[in-house]
């Protein structure tokens, strides 16, 4: 005899997206415009001071340099701040990723991480 839980529903996977567009790996190689690069979205996150300025102009020079096809978005709003789990600022985040926080990266040093997330 099988018991079962009826307070809890079933997870169901689903293949997390893989490109702009949101389709998955399949899909993204006939329509995404970034299917050369791993890399989906640029954002900084900061208060507004020089300092934050500062990385987000160093992202935008970095994502220039290495040619990708993506906008670097400055978020300011501390509420959006806070969702990604940033305690100290300036922070980067890589599709959707934290992958810096609390330290100004130079833009070769932008480049050099957005490189080791490329293909």
């Amino acid at each position: 005899m099988k018991l079962f839980d009826f307070g809890k529903k079933k997870e169901e996977k689903k293949s997390a997206p893989t490109c702009c567009c949101g389709h998955s790996q399949e899909e993204a190689s006939a329509c995404c415009p970034v299917r050369g690069s791993a890399v989906t979205g640029v954002k900084v996150l900061g208060a507004g001071c020089k300092t934050c300025h500062a990385q987000y102009e160093n992202a935008k020079a970095a994502v220039q340099a290495l040619e990708l096809p993506v906008e670097v978005e400055y978020i300011t709003d501390m509420e959006k701040v806070m969702a990604y789990g940033v305690m100290s600022m300036p922070a980067i985040v890589v599709n959707e990723k934290v992958v810096s926080m609390g330290k100004l990266l130079s833009a070769a040093e932008v480049e050099a991480l957005l490189r080791k997330l490329m293909p």
